[in-house]
């Protein structure tokens, strides 16, 4: 038999635990690499993530770039002049792992879980991929062909031409334009410019490994120089330029004819890592539509019934931090849903939130905060995006701290900064002949054909 509480009787939640701080120690190679060791035993598991600034050197290549670094990311695994993919695969297994490569317009990453006593064999095996992949032609044509017919079919998703709608909208000739490479440039891709493009930019200058887990520091510090100080490469690490944001007005429909619902996106800047304004924006853009009990998901999906997930969040990259909303809707709600939202946005942006939102969003923020780096692999893959933007890895505690101080009136200010209506751009990608009249009674339309068919 379940017994189920009154809400009277269930107690209130207890003071969000403090943050541990990560002990952290680390060592430069002799080749450029720095190398980042969290001790956390008691699980006997290590997690690597090794980040290589891989930007495109320029706007004019982006394109290209995204394509090559998309092939190289899978291509990378299919071989050494020691072994083949069988073999690496095999390897790998041996030693509990199983490697991962991927790559977006700041950064390759390799990552992996393995056991302890399997360190020294899986760095060894990544310095040889790392100096040594082959990138043999005929499996080369084979990984590409897949990849072009995996992005043809991921653009043909509402949810995918949204976004990447946006982000053109939003970003122009920057390389964060390109949310997904075109499938054509993929196409193109040859194994001899995979070899080169690896040895010109898979360079240890500039990047970083992390490891966390059961590990000794200095052991695991000898381990990783006998294995990786053989990597080099004479370039220079390429990082993401600056980003010169432009505000489009009006609202982008992409049309997409027969579509029985519209994928509504709005996007503008949001303060970065390092930016004094992010405790406050995170908990505006939380209290708008970051969780369950958010304004976004009360009006649109509780009481409306319009969407049935509703967001808002921020999102970081390396040189551009984006606050955005996204709601998908059935068509014949489409202008009232895309209402509602510039409603709550515009409700952020005049009104103080109350103390009891404040509380529950930073309550919710530092819960998330703790368990999404409570396992090894979380707690890795957190420290390698955080050092790869200049980041130290007690951030994490100090923006704990920095959250818990944040007042109502500093929410309101940076929600009239950042999330007011104004300060959005937005795209939305649906029947242009059933919604483009109920959208031009919010605001300017223009409609372009990329969305194809429903």
């Amino acid at each position: 038999m379940t017994t189920i509480l009154e809400p009277s009787l269930i107690p209130p939640l207890g003071e969000p635990r403090p943050h541990p701080t990560p002990v952290a120690e680390e060592t430069m190679l002799a080749n450029g690499l720095r190398v980042v060791m969290v001790p956390r035993p008691g699980v006997p598991l290590v997690e690597l993530r090794l980040r290589v600034p891989f930007a495109a050197a320029g706007a004019r290549n982006a394109g290209v770039h995204a394509a090559r670094g998309a092939v190289l990311s899978g291509a990378v695994l299919l071989g050494t002049a020691q072994h083949d993919q069988t073999d690496i695969a095999q390897l790998l297994q041996t030693h509990g792992a199983e490697l991962s490569v991927s790559t977006d317009a700041d950064r390759l990453v390799f990552g992996t879980t393995l056991l302890p006593g399997g360190l020294g064999p899986v760095l060894e095996l990544l310095a040889e991929l790392l100096t040594g992949a082959a990138y043999p032609a005929g499996q080369v044509d084979g990984e590409r062909d897949r990849l072009a017919e995996r992005i043809a079919i991921a653009r043909t998703q509402p949810g995918t031409i949204a976004r990447t709608a946006l982000a053109a909208r939003r970003y122009g000739t920057h390389p964060y334009a390109i949310q997904l490479p075109d499938a054509e440039l993929v196409a193109a891709v040859r194994a001899p410019a995979l070899r080169r493009l690896h040895r010109e930019r898979v360079l240890p200058a500039g990047s970083i490994l992390v490891l966390v887990g059961d590990l000794d520091p200095r052991q695991a510090a000898d381990t990783v120089a006998a294995a990786l100080e053989g990597w080099g490469g004479s370039g220079k690490a390429v990082e993401t330029p600056p980003v010169a944001e432009q505000r489009v007005d009006g609202i982008q429909l992409v049309d997409r004819p027969g579509a029985v619902q519209s994928n509504l996106r709005l996007g503008g800047p949001a303060p970065s890592r390092t930016d004094p304004d992010l405790p406050a924006a995170r908990l505006a853009a939380m209290v708008h539509g970051g969780y369950f009990s958010s304004r976004l998901v009360e009006n649109i999906r509780e009481r409306r019934g319009y969407s049935y997930s509703p967001r808002s969040g921020i999102e970081h990259q390396r040189a551009s931090s984006s606050f955005l909303v996204e709601a998908d809707v059935a068509t014949e709600v489409t202008g009232p849903a895309l209402l509602e939202t510039l409603y709550e946005l515009g409700r952020m942006a005049l009104t103080p939130v109350t103390e009891a939102e404040l509380d529950a969003a930073r309550r919710y923020i530092l819960g998330s905060m703790a368990l999404s780096t409570s396992t090894h692999a979380g707690l890795a893959s957190t420290l390698s995006a955080l050092l790869g933007v200049g980041l130290p890895a007690d951030w994490l505690t100090t923006h704990q701290r920095d959250l818990t101080d944040v007042t109502v009136d500093e929410v309101q200010a940076a929600a009239a900064r950042y999330l007011a209506p104004e300060a959005l751009t937005a795209v939305v990608v649906g029947d242009a002949g059933r919604v483009a009249a109920e959208l031009g009674a919010l605001a300017p339309v223009t409609v372009t054909g990329s969305g194809e068919q429903a």
